[in-house]
């Protein structure tokens, strides 16, 4: 490790998992792989913001070997932060939950045969008929009829619709005039829904405070709509926002800098380039 970097030049960098960090196929480049060590190396805290549960994020840290002081998942729902007093080596530092028998009101009418699944605070998800087949990990989860996914507070709720394309889903996400939650709609038909206010950016500007980081420090690269608000955050503070080159028109207009794609390992570029400077 050189640790060369001056404090004043340490970056925090937060990344976006699937289509920034990873291939579509939970690969990761072996020139992104060597980036974000050479980024640790130089001394930046290089961490992960991702609508992942912890479930699956853990893994996710461990391909890359990194450790680093706080994790924010489930699109800022859940923020992990490091304690080698517990199994697993982190604990969960922040926990926003809502009721959402009211939003699942309002969305299941739209999509009857959409797949759905709940977080609970402890991280258990219970899922509906059609998740299990959508591709999603679920790990600790249970099945459950429609009417048990809310019986308690969630951190989030996930809906799929396989039978929609991505524009189709869009069209419909419109119209259910969703109100007093914060949502974003992913690459193929799923939506996920978080507390009114919680997303990506407002679990990193706590990161912030918490770390007692300057804002021009953050640096944020991500690929997806709900990857706006932590671009919106990052530029608000002076930091930098970078789309990957897949990403939707609307997300590459709200960034700072635009990378090559996934499948080029554009990642690789942004990290090498923070990295470079602060070895010398």
């Amino acid at each position: 490790m050189t640790g060369s970097a001056q404090a004043s030049d340490r970056l925090l960098i937060a990344l976006d998992v699937d289509g920034t960090l990873l291939h579509e196929d939970e690969t990761a480049g072996e020139a992104v792989q060597d980036a974000v060590t050479r980024a640790v190396d130089a001394g930046h805290e290089v961490t992960l913001a991702t609508g992942r549960s912890w479930q699956t994020v853990h893994g996710v840290l461990a391909i890359f070997d990194l450790h680093p002081k706080y994790v924010v998942c489930s699109n800022g729902a859940v923020i992990m932060a490091r304690d080698e007093t517990v199994e697993g080596g982190y604990r969960r530092a922040f926990v926003e939950t809502f009721d959402a028998s009211a939003v699942l009101a309002t969305v299941h009418p739209y999509l009857p045969d959409g797949g759905f699944m709940v977080e609970l605070e402890d991280g258990t998800r219970r899922f509906t008929e059609g998740i299990d087949s959508s591709g999603w990990v679920l790990g600790d989860a249970d099945p459950v009829p429609f009417d048990e996914l809310a019986t308690e507070p969630v951190s989030r709720v996930v809906v799929v619709s396989p039978s929609h394309s991505a524009e189709e889903f869009l069209d419909i996400v419109e119209r259910m005039g969703l109100r007093k939650v914060t949502y974003a709609v992913g690459w193929a038909a799923w939506l996920d829904i978080a507390p009114d206010g919680v997303s990506k950016g407002s679990a990193l500007q706590r990161v912030l405070e918490w770390t007692n980081k300057p804002g021009e420090s953050l640096l944020v690269v991500g690929d997806g709509r709900n990857d706006l608000e932590m671009f919106a955050l990052a530029r608000s503070v002076g930091g930098r926002a970078v789309a990957m080159g897949q990403a939707p028109d609307e997300v590459k207009d709200a960034a700072t800098d635009v990378t090559g794609t996934v499948d080029d390992d554009g990642l690789a570029d942004v990290l090498n380039a923070v990295a470079a400077p602060a070895a010398r």
